[in-house]
Protein backbone atom coordinates (compact mmCIF):
# COMPACT_ATOMS: atom_id res chain seq x y z
CA UNK A 1 0.00 0.00 0.00
CA UNK A 2 1.07 3.80 -0.31
CA UNK A 3 1.86 5.29 2.41
CA UNK A 4 -1.30 7.91 2.30
CA UNK A 5 -4.11 6.35 3.80
CA UNK A 6 -6.94 7.47 6.14
CA UNK A 7 -9.56 5.37 8.06
CA UNK A 8 -13.45 5.72 7.72
CA UNK A 9 -16.41 4.30 10.08
CA UNK A 10 -19.65 2.91 8.70
CA UNK A 11 -22.40 5.38 9.36
CA UNK A 12 -24.77 3.07 11.37
CA UNK A 13 -25.27 -0.55 12.94
CA UNK A 14 -25.90 -3.20 10.05
CA UNK A 15 -27.89 -5.00 11.57
CA UNK A 16 -30.77 -2.44 13.01
CA UNK A 17 -31.01 -0.89 8.92
CA UNK A 18 -31.25 -4.40 7.72
CA UNK A 19 -34.00 -5.20 9.99
CA UNK A 20 -36.07 -1.88 8.81
CA UNK A 21 -35.12 -2.62 5.63
CA UNK A 22 -36.36 -6.19 5.09
CA UNK A 23 -39.92 -5.22 6.29
CA UNK A 24 -42.73 -5.42 3.60
CA UNK A 25 -43.46 -7.64 0.39
CA UNK A 26 -40.77 -7.11 -1.76
CA UNK A 27 -38.05 -7.48 0.79
CA UNK A 28 -35.46 -10.44 0.36
CA UNK A 29 -32.22 -11.78 2.07
CA UNK A 30 -29.39 -8.93 1.49
CA UNK A 31 -25.61 -9.75 2.38
CA UNK A 32 -24.23 -8.76 5.92
CA UNK A 33 -21.43 -6.50 5.93
CA UNK A 34 -18.02 -7.05 7.24
CA UNK A 35 -17.81 -6.12 11.12
CA UNK A 36 -15.76 -3.40 11.88
CA UNK A 37 -17.28 -1.57 8.96
CA UNK A 38 -14.07 0.14 8.85
CA UNK A 39 -11.42 0.54 5.86
CA UNK A 40 -8.50 2.85 4.54
CA UNK A 41 -8.58 4.70 1.53
CA UNK A 42 -5.28 5.49 -0.83
CA UNK A 43 -4.84 7.72 -3.41
CA UNK A 44 -3.28 6.28 -6.78
CA UNK A 45 -2.14 7.22 -10.13
CA UNK A 46 -2.26 4.51 -12.39
CA UNK A 47 -1.29 4.71 -16.18
CA UNK A 48 -3.22 2.88 -18.57
CA UNK A 49 -3.34 2.16 -22.73
CA UNK A 50 -6.54 3.33 -23.97
CA UNK A 51 -7.16 3.15 -27.88
CA UNK A 52 -3.71 4.40 -29.13
CA UNK A 53 -2.34 6.73 -25.86
CA UNK A 54 -1.38 6.15 -22.91
CA UNK A 55 -3.54 7.95 -19.89
CA UNK A 56 -3.23 8.51 -16.58
CA UNK A 57 -6.00 8.00 -14.08
CA UNK A 58 -6.44 9.27 -10.58
CA UNK A 59 -8.00 6.81 -8.91
CA UNK A 60 -8.67 6.24 -4.54
CA UNK A 61 -8.14 2.26 -3.67
CA UNK A 62 -10.36 1.19 -0.59
CA UNK A 63 -9.22 -1.33 1.23
CA UNK A 64 -11.51 -2.77 4.33
CA UNK A 65 -10.01 -3.91 7.63
CA UNK A 66 -8.94 -7.26 7.57
CA UNK A 67 -8.56 -7.94 4.02
CA UNK A 68 -5.42 -9.37 3.28
CA UNK A 69 -4.11 -11.92 0.70
CA UNK A 70 -5.07 -14.60 3.28
CA UNK A 71 -8.74 -12.91 3.49
CA UNK A 72 -9.32 -11.72 -0.03
CA UNK A 73 -12.70 -10.08 -0.77
CA UNK A 74 -14.85 -8.96 -3.91
CA UNK A 75 -13.90 -5.27 -5.42
CA UNK A 76 -16.15 -2.91 -6.71
CA UNK A 77 -14.73 -0.64 -9.80
CA UNK A 78 -17.01 2.79 -10.44
CA UNK A 79 -15.96 5.79 -12.07
CA UNK A 80 -17.96 9.46 -12.52
CA UNK A 81 -21.30 10.92 -14.41
CA UNK A 82 -20.13 13.14 -17.42
CA UNK A 83 -18.28 16.10 -15.68
CA UNK A 84 -17.57 14.33 -12.45
CA UNK A 85 -14.83 13.12 -10.62
CA UNK A 86 -14.16 10.10 -8.48
CA UNK A 87 -14.76 12.89 -5.42
CA UNK A 88 -17.76 13.51 -5.74
CA UNK A 89 -20.26 12.89 -3.90
CA UNK A 90 -22.40 9.86 -5.33
CA UNK A 91 -19.13 8.33 -6.58
CA UNK A 92 -17.07 8.73 -3.95
CA UNK A 93 -20.30 7.31 -1.78
CA UNK A 94 -20.26 4.20 -4.01
CA UNK A 95 -16.37 3.45 -2.36
CA UNK A 96 -17.19 4.56 1.28
CA UNK A 97 -20.75 2.14 0.87
CA UNK A 98 -19.10 -0.89 -0.22
CA UNK A 99 -15.89 -0.81 1.06
CA UNK A 100 -18.22 -0.41 4.66
CA UNK A 101 -19.73 -3.53 4.13
CA UNK A 102 -16.45 -5.38 2.81
CA UNK A 103 -15.58 -5.20 -0.86
CA UNK A 104 -12.55 -3.73 -1.94
CA UNK A 105 -12.92 -0.72 -3.81
CA UNK A 106 -11.47 1.15 -6.71
CA UNK A 107 -13.28 4.64 -7.88
CA UNK A 108 -11.51 6.46 -10.58
CA UNK A 109 -12.17 9.86 -12.24
CA UNK A 110 -13.00 9.09 -16.18
CA UNK A 111 -11.12 9.84 -19.03
CA UNK A 112 -11.09 13.80 -19.30
CA UNK A 113 -12.17 14.41 -15.95
CA UNK A 114 -10.88 15.19 -12.54
CA UNK A 115 -6.98 14.75 -12.67
CA UNK A 116 -7.32 11.77 -15.36
CA UNK A 117 -5.44 12.18 -18.55
CA UNK A 118 -6.71 11.89 -22.20
CA UNK A 119 -9.60 13.41 -24.09
CA UNK A 120 -13.53 12.18 -23.90
CA UNK A 121 -14.19 9.72 -25.67
CA UNK A 122 -17.89 9.30 -24.80
CA UNK A 123 -17.50 5.56 -22.87
CA UNK A 124 -16.25 4.49 -25.89
CA UNK A 125 -15.31 0.75 -25.34
CA UNK A 126 -12.17 0.44 -27.57
CA UNK A 127 -10.75 3.63 -25.13
CA UNK A 128 -13.15 3.94 -21.92
CA UNK A 129 -13.48 0.14 -21.90
CA UNK A 130 -9.92 -0.97 -22.43
CA UNK A 131 -9.07 1.77 -19.84
CA UNK A 132 -11.22 0.35 -17.30
CA UNK A 133 -9.90 -2.97 -18.06
CA UNK A 134 -6.47 -2.18 -17.26
CA UNK A 135 -8.30 -1.45 -13.90
CA UNK A 136 -9.40 -4.50 -13.41
CA UNK A 137 -5.52 -5.52 -14.43
CA UNK A 138 -4.61 -3.47 -10.94
CA UNK A 139 -6.76 -5.33 -9.04
CA UNK A 140 -5.66 -9.26 -10.28
CA UNK A 141 -2.48 -7.66 -8.77
CA UNK A 142 -1.31 -8.25 -12.58
CA UNK A 143 -0.86 -4.35 -13.02
CA UNK A 144 1.41 -1.66 -10.67
CA UNK A 145 0.08 1.60 -9.82
CA UNK A 146 2.44 4.41 -10.99
CA UNK A 147 3.86 4.80 -7.54
CA UNK A 148 4.57 0.93 -7.20
CA UNK A 149 1.46 -0.05 -4.96
CA UNK A 150 -0.16 -3.38 -5.96
CA UNK A 151 -2.97 -5.23 -4.98
CA UNK A 152 -2.84 -8.91 -3.52
CA UNK A 153 -6.31 -9.51 -1.48
CA UNK A 154 -9.06 -9.34 -4.19
CA UNK A 155 -11.27 -12.45 -4.34
CA UNK A 156 -9.85 -14.21 -7.80
CA UNK A 157 -11.02 -17.08 -10.24
CA UNK A 158 -7.33 -17.40 -11.89
CA UNK A 159 -4.26 -15.93 -11.89
CA UNK A 160 -5.32 -12.80 -13.78
CA UNK A 161 -9.00 -12.65 -13.05
CA UNK A 162 -10.27 -10.87 -10.05
CA UNK A 163 -13.89 -10.85 -8.83
CA UNK A 164 -14.80 -7.84 -9.85
CA UNK A 165 -18.76 -5.71 -9.97
CA UNK A 166 -18.70 -2.18 -11.56
CA UNK A 167 -21.84 0.38 -10.23
CA UNK A 168 -22.39 3.78 -11.42
CA UNK A 169 -24.80 6.34 -13.11
CA UNK A 170 -25.06 7.90 -16.32
CA UNK A 171 -21.97 8.13 -17.82
CA UNK A 172 -20.54 5.92 -15.13
CA UNK A 173 -23.01 3.49 -16.50
CA UNK A 174 -22.60 3.42 -19.76
CA UNK A 175 -18.78 2.34 -19.34
CA UNK A 176 -19.78 -0.64 -17.19
CA UNK A 177 -21.05 -2.32 -20.67
CA UNK A 178 -17.95 -0.90 -23.00
CA UNK A 179 -15.49 -2.71 -20.23
CA UNK A 180 -17.91 -6.31 -20.09
CA UNK A 181 -17.82 -6.06 -23.58
CA UNK A 182 -14.15 -5.89 -24.07
CA UNK A 183 -13.19 -7.79 -20.95
CA UNK A 184 -14.72 -10.59 -20.07
CA UNK A 185 -13.34 -10.66 -16.39
CA UNK A 186 -16.13 -8.71 -15.03
CA UNK A 187 -18.36 -10.12 -13.22
CA UNK A 188 -21.49 -8.10 -12.26
CA UNK A 189 -23.00 -4.72 -13.80
CA UNK A 190 -25.30 -1.77 -12.15
CA UNK A 191 -25.60 0.28 -14.79
CA UNK A 192 -28.12 3.35 -13.61
CA UNK A 193 -29.63 5.75 -15.34
CA UNK A 194 -27.57 5.56 -18.78
CA UNK A 195 -27.98 4.79 -22.50
CA UNK A 196 -28.04 2.18 -25.02
CA UNK A 197 -27.70 4.08 -28.32
CA UNK A 198 -26.36 7.89 -28.11
CA UNK A 199 -27.74 8.41 -31.44
CA UNK A 200 -31.10 8.15 -30.20
CA UNK A 201 -30.32 9.95 -26.73
CA UNK A 202 -29.04 12.97 -28.87
CA UNK A 203 -30.97 13.55 -31.54
CA UNK A 204 -34.31 11.00 -31.02
CA UNK A 205 -36.50 9.63 -33.63
CA UNK A 206 -39.50 7.70 -32.12
CA UNK A 207 -40.72 6.94 -35.59
CA UNK A 208 -40.72 3.32 -35.28
CA UNK A 209 -38.90 1.19 -37.75
CA UNK A 210 -36.73 4.18 -39.03
CA UNK A 211 -33.48 3.99 -37.71
CA UNK A 212 -31.64 5.60 -40.87
CA UNK A 213 -33.62 8.63 -40.48
CA UNK A 214 -32.02 11.51 -37.98
CA UNK A 215 -34.85 13.01 -35.31
CA UNK A 216 -34.76 16.07 -33.77
CA UNK A 217 -31.65 17.38 -32.08
CA UNK A 218 -31.73 17.83 -28.12
CA UNK A 219 -29.60 20.94 -28.74
CA UNK A 220 -30.14 21.89 -24.66
CA UNK A 221 -28.93 18.72 -23.03
CA UNK A 222 -25.98 17.80 -25.92
CA UNK A 223 -24.82 21.59 -26.14
CA UNK A 224 -25.25 21.84 -22.11
CA UNK A 225 -22.98 18.65 -21.76
CA UNK A 226 -20.58 19.71 -24.55
CA UNK A 227 -19.82 22.72 -22.59
CA UNK A 228 -19.17 21.05 -19.54
CA UNK A 229 -16.66 18.59 -21.27
CA UNK A 230 -15.14 22.07 -23.24
CA UNK A 231 -14.86 23.70 -19.73
CA UNK A 232 -12.57 20.88 -18.01
CA UNK A 233 -9.23 21.86 -18.85
CA UNK A 234 -10.00 25.62 -18.03
CA UNK A 235 -12.26 24.66 -14.25
CA UNK A 236 -9.16 21.92 -13.66
CA UNK A 237 -6.09 23.18 -14.89
CA UNK A 238 -5.01 19.61 -16.77
CA UNK A 239 -5.24 20.64 -20.75
CA UNK A 240 -3.56 17.72 -22.30
CA UNK A 241 -2.24 19.22 -25.47
CA UNK A 242 -3.12 16.55 -27.53
CA UNK A 243 -6.70 16.43 -26.63
CA UNK A 244 -6.75 19.23 -28.88
CA UNK A 245 -8.09 17.96 -32.40
CA UNK A 246 -7.73 18.59 -35.71
CA UNK A 247 -11.43 20.48 -35.93
CA UNK A 248 -10.66 22.86 -32.65
CA UNK A 249 -12.39 20.73 -30.00
CA UNK A 250 -10.21 21.31 -26.20
CA UNK A 251 -11.27 18.32 -24.63
CA UNK A 252 -13.32 16.02 -26.67
CA UNK A 253 -12.11 13.18 -29.74
CA UNK A 254 -12.31 14.04 -33.43
CA UNK A 255 -15.92 12.29 -33.91
CA UNK A 256 -17.30 12.97 -31.14
CA UNK A 257 -16.13 16.84 -31.91
CA UNK A 258 -17.78 16.17 -35.51
CA UNK A 259 -20.89 14.79 -33.94
CA UNK A 260 -21.77 17.54 -32.16
CA UNK A 261 -20.69 20.00 -35.28
CA UNK A 262 -23.10 18.37 -37.54
CA UNK A 263 -26.24 18.24 -34.96
CA UNK A 264 -25.33 21.67 -35.01
CA UNK A 265 -25.49 22.81 -38.19
CA UNK A 266 -29.43 21.82 -38.63
CA UNK A 267 -28.36 20.02 -41.41
CA UNK A 268 -28.39 16.24 -42.37
CA UNK A 269 -26.77 15.00 -45.74
CA UNK A 270 -27.23 11.96 -46.58
CA UNK A 271 -22.96 10.99 -46.00
CA UNK A 272 -22.49 13.31 -43.16
CA UNK A 273 -26.18 11.37 -41.77
CA UNK A 274 -24.42 7.96 -42.39
CA UNK A 275 -21.30 8.84 -40.59
CA UNK A 276 -22.83 10.76 -37.76
CA UNK A 277 -25.52 7.42 -36.55
CA UNK A 278 -22.63 5.27 -36.82
CA UNK A 279 -20.46 7.18 -34.48
CA UNK A 280 -22.95 7.73 -32.34
CA UNK A 281 -23.80 3.86 -32.02
CA UNK A 282 -20.19 2.38 -32.54
CA UNK A 283 -19.71 3.99 -28.85
CA UNK A 284 -23.16 2.72 -27.52
CA UNK A 285 -24.38 -0.73 -26.13
CA UNK A 286 -26.50 -0.75 -28.94
CA UNK A 287 -23.55 -1.92 -30.74
CA UNK A 288 -21.47 -4.42 -28.69
CA UNK A 289 -23.97 -5.91 -26.34
CA UNK A 290 -23.66 -9.11 -28.31
CA UNK A 291 -20.43 -9.15 -26.29
CA UNK A 292 -21.70 -8.46 -22.86
CA UNK A 293 -21.65 -11.40 -20.75
CA UNK A 294 -21.63 -10.09 -17.49
CA UNK A 295 -25.04 -10.36 -15.03
CA UNK A 296 -26.38 -6.84 -15.41
CA UNK A 297 -28.59 -4.93 -13.05
CA UNK A 298 -30.33 -2.46 -14.83
CA UNK A 299 -31.67 0.82 -13.29
CA UNK A 300 -33.21 3.58 -15.14
CA UNK A 301 -35.28 6.69 -13.96
CA UNK A 302 -38.67 7.81 -14.75
CA UNK A 303 -37.67 11.42 -14.55
CA UNK A 304 -35.60 11.62 -17.45
CA UNK A 305 -35.88 13.50 -20.78
CA UNK A 306 -31.74 12.36 -21.35
CA UNK A 307 -32.28 8.76 -21.42
CA UNK A 308 -36.00 7.48 -21.02
CA UNK A 309 -36.95 4.60 -20.22
CA UNK A 310 -36.80 3.08 -23.61
CA UNK A 311 -33.04 2.92 -23.53
CA UNK A 312 -32.87 0.55 -20.68
CA UNK A 313 -36.07 -1.24 -22.24
CA UNK A 314 -33.73 -1.73 -25.60
CA UNK A 315 -30.80 -3.19 -23.47
CA UNK A 316 -32.65 -5.40 -21.30
CA UNK A 317 -34.30 -7.04 -24.30
CA UNK A 318 -31.18 -7.43 -25.86
CA UNK A 319 -29.63 -8.73 -22.83
CA UNK A 320 -32.31 -11.31 -22.02
CA UNK A 321 -33.07 -12.66 -25.90
CA UNK A 322 -28.79 -13.47 -26.21
CA UNK A 323 -29.34 -15.30 -22.48
CA UNK A 324 -27.17 -12.53 -20.60
CA UNK A 325 -28.30 -12.97 -17.00
CA UNK A 326 -30.69 -9.34 -16.58
CA UNK A 327 -33.39 -7.47 -14.20
CA UNK A 328 -34.60 -4.26 -14.56
CA UNK A 329 -35.89 -1.46 -12.11
CA UNK A 330 -37.51 1.61 -13.27
CA UNK A 331 -36.99 3.97 -9.86
CA UNK A 332 -38.42 7.68 -9.32
CA UNK A 333 -35.26 10.01 -10.40
CA UNK A 334 -33.00 10.61 -13.31
CA UNK A 335 -31.79 13.50 -15.05
CA UNK A 336 -34.49 15.27 -15.25
CA UNK A 337 -35.57 14.70 -11.25
CA UNK A 338 -33.48 15.45 -8.93
CA UNK A 339 -33.73 12.86 -5.96
CA UNK A 340 -37.49 14.02 -4.35
CA UNK A 341 -38.23 10.87 -2.42
CA UNK A 342 -41.49 11.92 -0.68
CA UNK A 343 -42.41 8.09 0.33
CA UNK A 344 -38.07 8.09 1.86
CA UNK A 345 -37.52 4.68 0.03
CA UNK A 346 -35.51 5.76 -2.83
CA UNK A 347 -31.69 4.72 -3.46
CA UNK A 348 -29.30 7.67 -2.73
CA UNK A 349 -25.74 6.83 -3.43
CA UNK A 350 -23.94 9.91 -1.87
CA UNK A 351 -25.72 8.32 1.37
CA UNK A 352 -25.08 5.30 0.71
CA UNK A 353 -28.53 4.18 2.27
CA UNK A 354 -28.58 0.73 0.42
CA UNK A 355 -30.21 -1.28 3.11
CA UNK A 356 -32.76 1.19 3.82
CA UNK A 357 -34.15 1.59 -0.29
CA UNK A 358 -35.64 -0.80 -2.29
CA UNK A 359 -33.01 -0.30 -5.19
CA UNK A 360 -29.94 -1.08 -2.54
CA UNK A 361 -31.45 -3.89 -1.26
CA UNK A 362 -31.49 -5.16 -4.75
CA UNK A 363 -27.85 -3.82 -5.94
CA UNK A 364 -26.99 -5.31 -2.43
CA UNK A 365 -28.59 -8.84 -3.54
CA UNK A 366 -27.04 -8.84 -6.97
CA UNK A 367 -23.57 -8.23 -5.67
CA UNK A 368 -23.89 -11.13 -2.97
CA UNK A 369 -25.01 -13.41 -5.79
CA UNK A 370 -22.64 -12.75 -8.28
CA UNK A 371 -19.06 -11.63 -6.91
CA UNK A 372 -19.86 -13.75 -3.58
CA UNK A 373 -21.23 -16.49 -5.43
CA UNK A 374 -23.93 -17.15 -2.88
CA UNK A 375 -26.52 -19.28 -4.82
CA UNK A 376 -29.00 -19.47 -2.68
CA UNK A 377 -29.53 -15.55 -2.68
CA UNK A 378 -33.17 -14.20 -4.30
CA UNK A 379 -31.85 -11.37 -6.94
CA UNK A 380 -35.41 -10.24 -7.54
CA UNK A 381 -38.03 -9.89 -9.77
CA UNK A 382 -37.43 -9.12 -13.86
CA UNK A 383 -38.80 -5.99 -13.54
CA UNK A 384 -39.84 -4.08 -10.93
CA UNK A 385 -41.31 -0.21 -10.79
CA UNK A 386 -41.56 2.80 -8.34
CA UNK A 387 -45.35 3.97 -7.95
CA UNK A 388 -45.11 7.56 -7.54
CA UNK A 389 -49.13 7.60 -6.19
CA UNK A 390 -47.97 5.18 -3.34
CA UNK A 391 -47.12 6.92 0.23
CA UNK A 392 -46.00 3.85 2.06
CA UNK A 393 -42.45 3.21 1.45
CA UNK A 394 -42.74 -0.57 1.93
CA UNK A 395 -44.94 -1.00 -1.14
CA UNK A 396 -43.52 2.07 -3.55
CA UNK A 397 -42.41 -0.75 -6.01
CA UNK A 398 -44.40 -3.14 -8.20
CA UNK A 399 -43.31 -6.00 -9.96
CA UNK A 400 -43.98 -7.62 -12.87
CA UNK A 401 -42.45 -10.64 -15.33
CA UNK A 402 -41.95 -8.55 -18.39
CA UNK A 403 -42.48 -4.94 -19.20
CA UNK A 404 -46.21 -4.42 -19.75
CA UNK A 405 -47.05 -4.29 -23.87
CA UNK A 406 -49.97 -1.50 -24.75
CA UNK A 407 -53.29 -3.56 -24.33
CA UNK A 408 -55.97 -0.40 -24.78
CA UNK A 409 -56.79 1.38 -27.57
CA UNK A 410 -58.36 4.70 -28.04
CA UNK A 411 -59.20 6.51 -31.38
CA UNK A 412 -58.30 10.14 -32.58
CA UNK A 413 -61.48 11.22 -33.53
CA UNK A 414 -61.99 14.49 -35.93
CA UNK A 415 -63.85 16.64 -33.51
CA UNK A 416 -60.79 16.22 -31.53
CA UNK A 417 -62.22 13.20 -28.74
CA UNK A 418 -60.25 10.87 -27.34
CA UNK A 419 -62.90 7.96 -27.68
CA UNK A 420 -62.48 4.14 -26.77
CA UNK A 421 -64.52 2.82 -29.76
CA UNK A 422 -64.03 2.85 -32.82
CA UNK A 423 -67.64 3.49 -34.44
CA UNK A 424 -67.93 6.87 -31.95
CA UNK A 425 -65.09 8.33 -34.90
CA UNK A 426 -66.80 12.00 -36.08
CA UNK A 427 -65.35 12.66 -39.75
CA UNK A 428 -62.87 15.20 -39.77
CA UNK A 429 -60.16 17.39 -40.53
CA UNK A 430 -57.89 19.64 -39.04
CA UNK A 431 -54.66 21.45 -39.26
CA UNK A 432 -52.04 22.75 -37.50
CA UNK A 433 -49.07 24.90 -38.79
CA UNK A 434 -45.34 25.30 -37.45
CA UNK A 435 -44.34 28.96 -36.60
CA UNK A 436 -40.62 30.32 -37.73
CA UNK A 437 -40.10 30.02 -33.74
CA UNK A 438 -41.03 27.31 -31.33
CA UNK A 439 -44.42 27.75 -30.18
CA UNK A 440 -44.46 24.83 -27.16
CA UNK A 441 -42.46 24.37 -24.28
CA UNK A 442 -41.52 21.05 -22.69
CA UNK A 443 -39.31 21.88 -20.54
CA UNK A 444 -35.55 23.31 -20.05
CA UNK A 445 -33.72 20.39 -20.04
CA UNK A 446 -30.71 21.39 -17.87
CA UNK A 447 -32.88 22.57 -14.95
CA UNK A 448 -34.07 19.63 -13.09
CA UNK A 449 -30.19 18.73 -13.20
CA UNK A 450 -29.50 21.72 -11.77
CA UNK A 451 -32.43 22.31 -9.36
CA UNK A 452 -33.55 24.92 -11.01
CA UNK A 453 -37.45 25.97 -11.29
CA UNK A 454 -39.26 25.43 -14.82
CA UNK A 455 -42.49 27.10 -16.23
CA UNK A 456 -45.39 24.73 -16.83
CA UNK A 457 -45.99 22.98 -20.52
CA UNK A 458 -47.61 24.88 -22.57
CA UNK A 459 -48.79 24.34 -26.84
CA UNK A 460 -49.87 27.44 -29.03
CA UNK A 461 -52.87 26.72 -30.31
CA UNK A 462 -52.80 27.07 -34.02
CA UNK A 463 -49.61 24.94 -34.01
CA UNK A 464 -50.82 21.59 -32.19
CA UNK A 465 -53.54 19.44 -32.40
CA UNK A 466 -55.32 17.48 -29.47
CA UNK A 467 -57.59 14.80 -28.64
CA UNK A 468 -58.79 14.95 -25.29
CA UNK A 469 -61.22 11.70 -23.73
CA UNK A 470 -64.00 11.61 -21.30
CA UNK A 471 -63.58 11.65 -17.43
CA UNK A 472 -62.29 8.39 -16.05
CA UNK A 473 -64.43 6.50 -13.81
CA UNK A 474 -61.80 4.68 -12.37
CA UNK A 475 -58.26 4.86 -11.90
CA UNK A 476 -55.88 4.09 -14.87
CA UNK A 477 -52.44 3.06 -14.24
CA UNK A 478 -50.02 3.22 -17.47
CA UNK A 479 -46.55 1.32 -17.45
CA UNK A 480 -44.65 1.06 -20.26
CA UNK A 481 -44.42 3.11 -23.29
CA UNK A 482 -47.64 4.52 -25.57
CA UNK A 483 -47.84 3.96 -28.72
CA UNK A 484 -49.90 5.82 -31.62
CA UNK A 485 -50.22 5.19 -34.94
CA UNK A 486 -50.54 7.97 -37.57
CA UNK A 487 -51.08 9.36 -40.50
CA UNK A 488 -50.66 12.99 -42.03
CA UNK A 489 -51.04 15.17 -44.81
CA UNK A 490 -48.63 17.74 -45.67
CA UNK A 491 -47.83 18.49 -49.36
CA UNK A 492 -45.45 21.09 -48.49
CA UNK A 493 -43.06 18.11 -47.28
CA UNK A 494 -44.14 15.70 -49.79
CA UNK A 495 -42.54 17.88 -52.32
CA UNK A 496 -38.95 18.27 -50.93
CA UNK A 497 -38.77 15.05 -48.86
CA UNK A 498 -36.36 13.36 -51.06
CA UNK A 499 -34.02 16.28 -51.64
CA UNK A 500 -31.30 14.03 -50.05
CA UNK A 501 -31.31 16.53 -46.95
CA UNK A 502 -33.33 14.98 -44.04
CA UNK A 503 -33.77 18.08 -42.57
CA UNK A 504 -36.10 18.96 -45.50
CA UNK A 505 -38.80 15.76 -44.13
CA UNK A 506 -41.59 16.83 -41.41
CA UNK A 507 -40.58 16.81 -37.77
CA UNK A 508 -43.77 16.81 -35.23
CA UNK A 509 -43.53 16.14 -31.58
CA UNK A 510 -46.85 13.66 -29.55
CA UNK A 511 -46.90 13.78 -26.28
CA UNK A 512 -49.10 12.69 -23.58
CA UNK A 513 -51.53 14.94 -20.88
CA UNK A 514 -53.27 13.83 -17.99
CA UNK A 515 -56.10 16.66 -17.43
CA UNK A 516 -57.27 17.34 -13.77
CA UNK A 517 -60.92 17.65 -13.11
CA UNK A 518 -60.27 21.98 -12.86
CA UNK A 519 -58.48 21.41 -16.53
CA UNK A 520 -54.87 21.50 -15.21
CA UNK A 521 -52.24 19.65 -17.50
CA UNK A 522 -49.67 17.34 -16.34
CA UNK A 523 -47.01 16.29 -18.85
CA UNK A 524 -45.40 13.25 -17.22
CA UNK A 525 -42.04 14.30 -16.44
CA UNK A 526 -42.18 16.93 -19.09
CA UNK A 527 -41.61 13.54 -21.61
CA UNK A 528 -42.48 13.81 -25.47
CA UNK A 529 -41.86 11.65 -28.65
CA UNK A 530 -39.79 13.76 -31.31
CA UNK A 531 -40.58 12.05 -34.39
CA UNK A 532 -39.11 12.99 -37.91
CA UNK A 533 -41.67 11.55 -40.38
CA UNK A 534 -39.91 9.38 -42.94
CA UNK A 535 -42.09 9.53 -45.81
CA UNK A 536 -45.54 11.69 -44.92
CA UNK A 537 -47.46 9.62 -47.79
CA UNK A 538 -47.70 6.93 -45.72
CA UNK A 539 -49.11 5.81 -42.27
CA UNK A 540 -46.38 5.88 -39.57
CA UNK A 541 -45.86 4.61 -36.13
CA UNK A 542 -44.62 6.68 -32.96
CA UNK A 543 -43.36 5.00 -29.89
CA UNK A 544 -43.71 7.31 -26.37
CA UNK A 545 -40.80 7.09 -23.88
CA UNK A 546 -41.80 5.23 -21.26
CA UNK A 547 -44.02 6.21 -18.29
CA UNK A 548 -45.38 4.55 -15.12
CA UNK A 549 -48.08 6.90 -14.25
CA UNK A 550 -51.89 6.93 -12.57
CA UNK A 551 -54.56 8.97 -14.50
CA UNK A 552 -57.05 9.30 -11.45
CA UNK A 553 -61.06 8.84 -11.52
CA UNK A 554 -62.37 11.97 -13.06
CA UNK A 555 -59.27 12.59 -15.20
CA UNK A 556 -58.80 13.08 -18.54
CA UNK A 557 -56.59 11.85 -21.30
CA UNK A 558 -55.10 14.46 -23.82
CA UNK A 559 -52.69 12.71 -26.38
CA UNK A 560 -51.39 16.40 -28.93
CA UNK A 561 -49.43 16.59 -31.98
CA UNK A 562 -47.42 19.41 -31.67
CA UNK A 563 -45.34 21.18 -34.31
CA UNK A 564 -42.51 22.08 -32.43
CA UNK A 565 -40.49 22.18 -28.72
CA UNK A 566 -38.42 24.70 -27.41
CA UNK A 567 -35.78 21.86 -26.15
CA UNK A 568 -35.08 20.75 -29.59
CA UNK A 569 -34.54 21.72 -33.06
CA UNK A 570 -37.34 21.64 -35.34
CA UNK A 571 -38.84 21.82 -38.95
CA UNK A 572 -37.33 24.03 -41.91
CA UNK A 573 -39.58 26.14 -42.98
CA UNK A 574 -43.52 26.42 -42.08
CA UNK A 575 -44.94 22.88 -43.22
CA UNK A 576 -48.97 22.78 -42.48
CA UNK A 577 -50.18 19.67 -41.62
CA UNK A 578 -53.59 17.72 -42.10
CA UNK A 579 -54.80 15.21 -39.85
CA UNK A 580 -58.06 13.41 -40.69
CA UNK A 581 -60.62 11.22 -39.70
CA UNK A 582 -63.13 8.54 -40.01
CA UNK A 583 -64.39 5.55 -38.25
CA UNK A 584 -62.84 3.23 -40.62
CA UNK A 585 -59.48 5.35 -40.95
CA UNK A 586 -58.19 6.88 -38.30
CA UNK A 587 -55.24 7.72 -35.76
CA UNK A 588 -55.11 5.04 -32.82
CA UNK A 589 -53.04 5.51 -29.34
CA UNK A 590 -52.34 2.25 -27.21
CA UNK A 591 -51.57 2.36 -23.85
CA UNK A 592 -50.29 -0.30 -21.33
CA UNK A 593 -52.87 0.05 -18.65
CA UNK A 594 -51.79 -2.70 -15.41
CA UNK A 595 -53.99 -3.63 -12.57
CA UNK A 596 -57.40 -4.09 -14.84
Amino acid sequence: MSRRSRASASRAPLALALAAALAGPLAFTAPAASAAGRYTVTPLTVTVRAGDRDCAIDADLYRPTGVDRAHPAPAVLATNGFGGSKSDGSTDGIGRAFAARGYVGLVYSGLGFGKSGCPISLDDPRIDGRAASGLVDFLAGTRAADDGTTVDYVTRDGRDDPRVGMIGGSYGGAVQMATAAVDHRVDALVPLITWNDLAYSLDPNNAAGAPQVPGAFKWQWTNGFYLIGESRPLTTANLDPTGVNSLGCLHFVTDACATVRTLNSGRYPAARTTSLLRYARSVSPVSYLRSVRAPTLLVQGQADSLFNLNEATATYETLKAQGTPARMIWQSWGHSGGLTDPAGGELDLSRGNLETSYVGRRVLAWFDRYLHRRADVDTGPAFAYYRDWITDPDHTYATAPRVPAPDRTFYLSGDGKLVDNRAKVARGSRVYRNLPVPSSHSESSLAGLIGLPDRAPHDTAGTCLGWTGEPLARPVDVVGSPRARLRVLSPVTERVQHSGDAADKLVLFAKLYDVAPDGSRTLVHRLVAPVRVPDVTKSFTVTLPGIVHRYEAGHRLRFVLAASDDAYAGNRGVKPVTVTSAPGDTGTLELPVVGG
